[in-house]
């Protein structure tokens, strides 16, 4: 059974600064739950790519962080959500060959390989969840 170890924290991103709260939220998070620098690493990664989504594409948004434990493992969990335009066809963002011009280049198939769990749910004009997970 998965419990909450410490308080859900969320980053309202509106402005490109909150970029970077969430960012060092993660961060925090992360070293808290005890992950390596290396993992600390991957997760902040993920969450600039997530947020940074977040503000060129649906203008605002929030960025939910979380630590679970599972079994005596601690997770770190993300929830970026938007009530922007959508994503117009996952399959291709996902793709190989595709390349945002507004990201950094990671895009969310590079959240997906730092994550260990990614979950898109997209609808046109109603906006995006996504929650990835990565366990310690």
């Amino acid at each position: 059974m998965q419990k909450m170890r410490h308080k859900l924290k969320r980053i309202k991103i509106a402005e490109e600064v909150d970029i970077a709260k969430a960012i060092f939220a993660a961060q925090d998070l992360a070293k808290m739950a005890g992950f390596s620098k290396t993992n600390q690493c991957m997760v902040a990664t993920a969450v600039s790519e997530l947020a940074r989504n977040i503000f060129c594409y649906a203008k605002k948004g929030e960025v939910r962080l979380r630590i679970l434990e599972k079994n005596g493992r601690s997770c770190i969990e993300v929830i970026a959500r938007d009530q922007g335009p959508g994503i117009r066809d996952i399959a291709r963002v996902m793709g190989a060959d595709y390349i945002s011009a507004k990201g950094l280049g990671l895009g969310l198939k590079g959240v997906k390989r730092l994550m260990d769990e990614f979950i898109i749910d997209s609808h046109r004009a109603r906006g995006t969840k996504i929650t990835a997970k990565k366990w310690s």
